[in-house]
């Protein structure tokens, strides 16, 4: 384990620069400030799993500035509990902030924390908080993960209030098709709590502490699958209603009242979704709890994941745009520039305009103006359209199509099929965690070899695991063009949609409501013919569903080649 951390000390040792130590001081994430890993034991008796009695070993003695493996230099403790301690650290030779466990190496529980730990790196599912190291070193037993800079804990996230209907739709699918990805791998959680859930900047959704918190606390379940999946029915009642669902008050929140028995969430708040009520309710239809209201119960993550995808699809909210103020004319637009200002007891006459032409006079003299505007304007389009046949008769352009009227006029028609050259191409993820999918590999789109392609992250599913509505490629066509016709060849059948950007864009849009939906298909190759032409600059090839690919079992998109015609 301790290799896996290792790899890039060199480039971090050669890159210039400076220490992570002032800024570890400052991050909120995942343990520090806001995310601290509290001892939440007393906040948990709701809960069925079995704890194992406490060590009676004594935590290591260790202080701030101690290093680990000359590596690892904790800075402040946040969690001193049964034997162990959590620390903040900074990694010295990779130069960032991280998270340690640590333990003396005789704790009764030492050797199953290194197994849950070895266990977790193992999965790599970046859903999860990673651990990057697990060594026994110099008696002790320490444990290093992820610190998240950007990361908020639900906890913290309830304490104003319940979430938004979207997010808390998103906060369930993704933990549950994370957790449905673990237990495939035979790893559970036991102890999935606000806590252990933090939201990123960019809105997904974390977890951290697979099978090692479990393990740290001797925590233990004879059905892991069902306590996880009630622990996740907790969640998502507390993100609807900012209460707890069992009689004691737990993370800041109160539980529900007592001699009442569990009530469906829609119950509890007023305006509370009824598909994420129901859906509660049958995760929560287990072991310490009786539903009043719900269908069959869901036991395990992929029962609840099969749940959440048999409900309508929850759309983000529109976004709210603030009206600009009324336009203000300034003193030197309203004419009044450099002139003496009126004194206020005086009101100043406004000037009446003149009356417009409303004599016989004035009528006949607009009709006249009107026909002589009708008979230049006639003209002008008689001997424009003229000068531009005959040009088209002289011309040595045989490519356009031409075709004859009744009067054997020939009128020049735009040219059809006819390639467009792709200037650029830029990889689109505007609902990814860092917005970006492998974009080193597009160049590989337009170099002619069908052996070659750009490829999407991997998925747990066709649908992109729950976790977004799709990727793409930006195709900029260097300026403004009549669009005809795209050729999209994938590894795999796929199911894309074209969009475009408005054709007045003068740059790249970077929010997906930007572009237009104006063709779909799929296929392996698939052939995007707008019903109209289209005039833009910026095409989107916009992947909605990924096939799961031959050679790597994985649920990928891949765009082998991407041609544009008029």
């Amino acid at each position: 384990m301790a290799e896996r951390s290792t790899a890039a000390v060199d480039v971090a040792d050669n890159s210039g620069e400076q220490s992570l130590t002032a800024e570890a001081d400052q991050s909120t994430a995942d343990g520090v400030a806001k995310n601290r890993e509290r001892d939440t034991d007393n906040d948990e008796a709701q809960e069925n799993t079995g704890t194992k009695g406490p060590a009676t070993t004594s935590p290591p003695e260790l202080h701030s500035g101690h290093k680990l493996a000359r590596r690892y230099r904790l800075e402040e403790c946040v969690t001193r509990l049964d034997g162990f301690s959590s620390w903040r650290a900074v990694d010295e030779k990779l130069r960032r902030a991280v998270g340690v466990h640590v333990l003396p190496a005789d704790h009764s529980r030492a050797r199953s924390v290194l197994a849950a730990a070895r266990s977790s790196a193992l999965l790599g599912d970046p859903r999860f908080v990673q651990v990057l190291d697990a060594v026994e070193e110099n008696d002790l037993v320490y444990v290093v993960h992820e610190w998240l800079p950007d990361a908020t804990e639900l906890t913290t996230l309830l304490a104003s209030g319940p979430l938004e209907v979207y997010d808390a739709y998103q906060m369930v699918s993704q933990v549950s098709s994370a957790m449905a990805a673990a237990h495939r791998e035979g790893l559970a959680h036991l102890r999935l709590n606000p806590n252990a859930v933090l939201r990123t900047s960019t809105g997904q959704w974390r977890i951290r502490g697979l099978a090692v918190n479990a393990a740290l606390r001797g925590a233990s379940s004879n059905t892991p699958q069902r306590t996880d999946t009630e622990s996740i029915g907790a969640l998502l009642y507390a993100a609807l209603t900012q209460r707890w669902p069992y009689e004691n008050d737990a993370y800041g929140m109160s539980g529900l009242p007592k001699d009442i028995g569990l009530i469906p969430p829609d119950q509890v708040r007023a305006g509370v979704h009824r598909g994420l009520s129901e859906l509660a309710m049958r995760a929560l239809a287990n072991d310490g709890a009786t539903a009043s209201r719900h269908e069959s119960p869901c036991t395990t993550p992929e029962e609840l994941v099969k749940a959440i995808g048999e409900m309508p699809r929850i759309r983000p909210p529109e976004p709210a745009f603030t009206a600009p103020p009324d336009y203000q004319r300034t003193t030197y637009q309203q004419g009044s520039y450099g002139r003496p200002t009126a004194s206020p007891r005086v009101t100043q006459p406004t000037p009446v305009p003149p009356p417009p032409l409303q004599s016989r006079t004035g009528k006949a003299l607009k009709w006249a103006v009107s026909a002589l505007l009708i008979a230049a304007l006639g003209l002008g389009s008689w001997q424009l359209a003229d000068a531009l046949m005959e040009q088209g008769g002289e011309g040595d352009d045989t490519t356009n199509t031409q075709t004859t009227n009744g009067n054997d006029k020939n009128v020049p028609k735009p040219v059809r099929g006819k390639p467009i050259a792709i200037s650029e191409l830029h990889d689109f993820d505007p609902f990814g965690q860092d917005g970006s999918e492998y974009p080193e590999n597009l160049p590989k789109v337009l170099d002619g070899d069908p052996a070659s392609y750009w490829q999407t992250s991997f998925y747990a599913s066709s649908d992109f695991g729950r976790l977004k509505p799709g990727v793409g490629v930006v195709v900029d066509l260097g300026k403004s063009q009549d669009v005809g016709k795209v050729d999209v060849t994938f590894i795999g059948s796929t199911s894309v949609e074209l969009r475009a950007a408005p054709g007045d864009a003068q740059s790249r849009p970077t929010s997906f409501d930007s572009y237009g939906k104006v063709a779909e298909g799929s296929g392996a190759t698939v052939s995007l013919a707008p019903k109209d032409t289209v005039k833009t600059r910026y095409l989107l090839v916009w992947l909605t569903e990924l096939p799961m690919q031959a050679d790597d079992g994985q649920w990928r998109g891949r765009i082998a080649d991407i041609k544009v015609t008029s």
